[in-house]
């Protein structure tokens, strides 16, 4: 199959890039330090690589991985691979060197890319289907894998466009890996036509255009970026890399680059929201925040709006292409009370644009639940956003996909208007004494209590009630809440069944992407015992 014909063209989101060269050839694409490359400049240095990369016999079907936090040859990774016809395999930078080892043979890349500082995960003797290593040295000179760092390897290749090599729209363009909570890590594959109109998708929810300015602070290996890293440049918009998330570093590229646009979980707003001079910080223009993630809490919403920024809720997975659902705003909501409209728009929301298809329904029978937003069901979704499935893992693949949905394994109501609010994950709703409790609704009303920064709610044995919720807090700088005062704050929000019997000070566990890992803390608590739920 040729990649266009008169009345249809493959869709792939690395023509986005083919556009905007065209259209804006002089406009600034990337912005990393000192360094700027127009858009000119831009399609020149994925040539390059894409080039590069053919030289070194990568092509249809191949995998190459990139270790690199959110820097200029993570982005270009993400056109250059796909446009060879191969898979790109982004890795996540905080896992540890088995972790990594395993990512990469599992995927069988034959080429790795990785960062210097990162280089140490990597663990060669344990790789023996890798043929090619190339060190990007971004902050040292050192070359640490590889007989060349990452620009002189761009300069074995051409400028030159390269055509893409692309046959079908369902063909396999990048393998993401899960986070690994339940044993080994799954690789979901993404296809061309699900990278394209998530791209898209991503666009509209969020408002990018041509004069936007998009911050890094979402990692690129996250779902390739939630696809921002294609719908970015779909409209020329300007991309701002950030190598490490820091509040002060992200204010000061906010204000010096005039950024539009940023996506991030939950805890990186309360990071923002915290930060000593966020009350002082005056927009330029409109800040629009798109997160996701574990439900941010009405307080956090409040508190990013006060220093000018607009939220957008979205929910989603990995295996959906990231986003997949948004908080829509509706006209009426103006009317509401300002904890209200906070409340409003703490929900999951419905599909997008680009999606559609999203229910909450009883896992065992696949029926919708009724809309009443008090009972609780699976969400499920379909749709052109869907991956393909867990690369070497057919089984795994059959289950996901049981029924004709994708389970998502959240627990959710759905209220009378039609917009999903997640309740909990399967393995974290609390079964206390016959009552369901779900941590989010705890959670929820934790964080407004104001000396609470951060909360974590698992439920943990009892020998009573079989279990019972108990919360791990992390306070605010220069508070010292106790135990007692969260509780009690809690039992006058909630019916009293619901509030932590116990509280636990101290930081959260959490995974590159800023998501708190309960897994880690529930582990603690059940050692030795069996949870059966």
């Amino acid at each position: 199959m040729t990649l266009s014909s008169v009345n249809k063209s493959i869709l792939t989101p690395v023509e986005f890039l083919t556009r905007s060269v065209s259209v804006y050839p002089d406009k600034t694409a990337v912005v990393y330090g000192d360094r700027r490359y127009s858009y000119k400049e831009f399609g020149e240095r994925v040539y390059r690589l894409a080039s590069a990369l053919k030289l070194q016999g990568v092509g249809k079907g191949d995998k190459v991985a990139f270790i690199c936090p959110n820097i200029p040859p993570m982005l270009e990774a993400h056109y250059a691979v796909p446009l060879l016809g191969a898979a790109l395999v982004s890795v996540n930078i905080r896992l540890s060197a088995p972790e990594i080892s395993y990512i990469i043979d599992h995927s069988d890349a034959q080429v790795v890319v990785v960062d210097s500082e990162f280089a140490a995960l990597v663990e060669p003797a344990n790789l023996p289907k890798v043929q090619t290593y190339i060190t990007v040295c971004d902050v040292s000179d050192e070359m640490v894998l590889g007989d060349m760092d990452y620009e002189a390897f761009l300069n074995t290749g051409s400028a030159e466009p390269v055509r893409a090599d692309i046959d079908s729209e369902d063909q396999l363009m990048t393998i993401n890996y899960t986070s690994g909570t339940t044993g080994r890590p799954k690789g979901v594959m993404y296809h061309h036509r699900g990278a394209y109109l998530n791209a898209i998708g991503e666009v509209l929810e969020s408002g990018l255009n041509g004069r936007s300015v998009y911050l890094w602070t979402l990692p690129m290996f996250h779902c390739n970026g939630w696809c921002f890293t294609w719908g970015v440049t779909a409209v020329g918009a300007t991309h701002v890399c950030l190598r490490a998330v820091v509040a002060d570093d992200i204010y000061r590229l906010i204000e010096a680059e005039d950024v539009s646009h940023l996506c991030a979980a939950p805890t990186v707003l309360i990071m923002m929201s915290t930060w000593p001079g966020a009350e002082d910080v005056e927009m330029k223009r409109t800040l629009n925040i798109m997160t996701a993630g574990a439900p941010p809490a009405p307080t956090i919403i409040r508190n990013m709006e006060d220093i000018g920024a607009e939220i957008t809720h979205t929910y989603g997975l990995t295996e959906v292409f990231g986003p997949h659902s948004v908080c829509a705003w509706q006209p009426s909501w103006e009317q509401l009370g300002e904890e209200e409209r906070a409340l409003a728009k703490s929900r999951q929301g419905v599909p997008f644009i680009v999606t559609h298809f999203m229910d909450v329904v009883d896992s065992e029978t696949m029926e919708p639940v009724p809309r009443d937003g008090l009972t609780m069901g699976e969400v499920v979704m379909r749709g052109n956003n869907v991956m393909i499935g867990y690369y070497k893992d057919p089984e795994a693949t059959e289950a996901a996909f049981a029924g004709g949905w994708f389970h998502s394994g959240d627990l959710a109501v759905m209220h009378p208007d039609g917009y999903i609010q997640i309740m909990d994950r399967k393995k974290d709703i609390i079964i206390s004494g016959g009552e369901n409790i779900s941590t989010v609704e705890v959670e929820s009303v934790i964080y407004r209590h104001p000396d609470v920064q951060e909360v974590a709610v698992i439920p943990v044995p009892d020998d009573k009630w079989g279990e019972v919720p108990k919360a791990y807090v992390v306070p605010k700088p220069g508070s010292d809440p106790a135990a007692e005062d969260i509780i009690e704050f809690t039992k006058t929000h909630l019916a009293r069944f619901k509030a932590p019997k116990y509280v636990e000070f101290g930081e959260l566990p959490k995974t590159a992407t800023g998501k708190i890992q309960k897994f880690k803390l529930r582990d603690r608590e059940w050692q030795g015992r069996r949870r059966i739920n």
